[in-house]
């Protein structure tokens, strides 16, 4: 079965089971409504598009202006390859279609670390304190050769860092809190705390497709 939703990450903690310390990321599942069904027909391609939290209060339109007064706070879409027609506009999912030990992928946009040296961006390692450096110690260095003489497409260097769409694969759900609608998952996940994540099955690609 394929499973997808859309949830809020709370933060990093510690679960012991078995005498083990397992480091998990705490997500709070939103329950979500199917708003849309995409067909290959109509739309190229299948999905389901579900929404989940209350919009934020607007303003009163100005005379002129318009204004998105949707229901929802986020909608996301999920692409999946078959199995729509058990889907109807209006269909409600929580937390209840996951398991203990499910396997899922994560995606989320990654904290934005602002324009970044090379160091912190790629880990370069600190130019040496002798030889007369005195002012370059986390400089690039040479970004080029005689020949050719222009810097080679793709090659490391200073930067904006973060800010970007990342998935995590293949993380087990360690523990599940139904009454507060948390899941456990190990390990860590993109993005700062409170922010919306997509959680989907772990054989499920971004773009629809099954995975072995």
């Amino acid at each position: 079965m394929i499973k997808f939703i859309i949830g809020k990450k709370l933060g990093m903690t510690t679960l012991f089971k078995d005498n083990k310390a397992i480091p998990v990321t705490l997500i709070s599942v939103l329950p979500c409504v199917v708003t849309n069904i995409k067909t290959k027909e109509k739309d190229g391609y299948t999905a389901i598009q579900i929404g989940c939290g209350e919009k934020k209060k607007v303003p009163k339109p100005v005379l002129g202006q318009v204004h998105n007064l949707g229901k929802f706070r986020i909608i996301k879409e999920f692409r999946i390859p078959d199995g729509i027609s058990q889907y109807k506009i209006g269909d409600h999912l929580d937390i209840s279609i996951f398991e203990i030990g499910d396997k899922v992928n994560v995606s989320g946009k990654s904290k934005g670390k602002g324009f970044q040296g090379v160091v912190s961006r790629w880990g370069f390692r600190d130019a040496p304190r002798t030889h007369g450096q005195t002012t370059k110690y986390r400089h690039p260095g040479s970004i080029g050769a005689t020949t050719p003489q222009r810097v080679i497409k793709g090659l490391k260097m200073a930067g904006r860092e973060g800010n970007k769409r990342v998935t995590v694969r293949n993380l087990e759900i360690v523990e599940i809190d139904k009454e507060n609608n948390i899941l456990a998952i190990k390990g860590t996940i993109p993005g700062p705390r409170n922010s919306f994540v997509e959680i989907r099955s772990a054989n499920l690609t971004n773009r629809g497709k099954i995975t072995n």
